[in-house]
């Protein structure tokens, strides 16, 4: 029998990971990472150039449901409440943002962190209650919620929401005088802050807040053997993911225009939780992909509108039999899923 040259066997032995990579070898993968981020950053600057108006406005719907995948990501991946109410906070921010600006003419950069604290508090008075309920029945109580906002924004309370008609926004961002209502700017707009809350959201993750959260979210009975709060950390939760999807409502209000209760459907809800499932539960990077799955493909298949919702459910169906940990898992998910230990 022929002998193995020294560096083939070597390479043997990193491959079925009985020897430690190389320095060199170590130091190339970890490149990897890097170099794809640096090209999808220049790719993503570059892309209002490279396509037509029409794909920069779907891009710019995709960023806007990449910031409402995130904030809903923040209670269901990484807590695990389930929460198909998520749509209500949007809309408090979109018609407070609609509102104000119309009443009072408040800036839309003010009214960004506006919105924001309004649909928090929302969140804080709503979640309260019912923080408690674990499983299907948070669910079913968070698609009540979401149906008691919609039925009020519909019934015009105070002549302020405009009923069926929804109301118009009358003013835009401006920056240095210059009006971001043309697309690309409004793109970079739109994915500067998704940048901005992703880098938060990652330096979160590997805060104590974030440990906490994993530890409720794995085992609600060990986490508070070991001292923590349960109930403040699902609250604090939802709370951060109410705000979150409140301002991202400020961004949609200015794209839109019009702001209607056909926006906060129990679809878009629907929509909203499917991104976090189909991208994978607690990865960031799973929520951009997913909210691309979700925004992107169905303008591709735009020339088969009547059959798109049956290719939605058919790929969901594929994803929960195929790859149940969603298309971009976290390890810590992939792991739990495959039964192994967490590395």
């Amino acid at each position: 029998m022929a002998r193995t040259a020294p560096r083939e066997r070597l390479a043997q032995e990193e491959t079925v990971g009985v020897r430690p990579p190389r320095p060199s070898t170590a130091r190339a993968r970890g490149l990897i990472g890097p170099a794809l981020t640096l090209g999808a950053v220049v790719l993503g600057v570059a892309a209002p150039w490279l396509v037509s108006d029409y794909w920069v406005d779907v891009a710019v719907f995709w960023g806007i449901y990449a910031l409402l995948g995130l904030s809903l990501n923040l209670i269901v991946g990484e807590v695990g409440l389930f929460n198909m109410g998520h749509t209500a906070f949007f809309a408090i921010g979109a018609y407070a943002t609609v509102i104000l600006n119309q009443a009072w003419g408040l800036s839309l950069w003010l009214l960004i962190p506006v919105a924001g604290f309004l649909a928090a508090a929302a969140g804080y008075g709503l979640s309260r209650p019912i923080i408690h309920l674990r499983g299907d029945y948070l669910l079913i109580a968070t698609i009540g919620l979401n149906e008691i906002l919609r039925v009020a924004l519909l019934n015009n309370p105070r002549g302020l929401t405009g009923g069926p008609n929804g109301v118009i926004l009358l003013d835009q961002f401006r920056l240095f005088g210059y009006g971001l209502d043309r697309p690309e700017r409004f793109y970079y707009l739109v994915w500067g802050a998704v940048g901005l809350v992703v880098w938060g959201l990652l330096r979160l993750q590997r805060s104590r807040i974030g440990r906490a959260w994993n530890c409720v979210r794995e085992d609600e009975v060990a986490a508070e053997a070991m001292g923590i709060d349960v109930r403040q950390a699902k609250l604090l939760a939802f709370v951060l993911g109410a705000g979150l999807a409140g301002a991202a409502g400020t961004l949609f209000a200015a794209k839109m225009v019009v702001v209607s209760p056909d926006s906060f459907t129990f679809m878009e809800a629907v929509i909203l939780f499917a991104i976090v499932i189909l991208g994978g539960m607690g990865s960031i990077p799973g929520v951009l992909v997913g909210s691309a799955a979700m925004m992107v493909l169905p303008e591709l298949l735009r020339n088969f509108a009547q059959y798109r919702m049956l290719f939605f459910g058919a790929a969901m169906v594929v994803m929960m039999i195929f790859r149940p940990q969603g298309l971009w898992p976290s390890r810590r998910w992939k792991a739990q899923l495959a039964g192994e230990r967490e590395p």
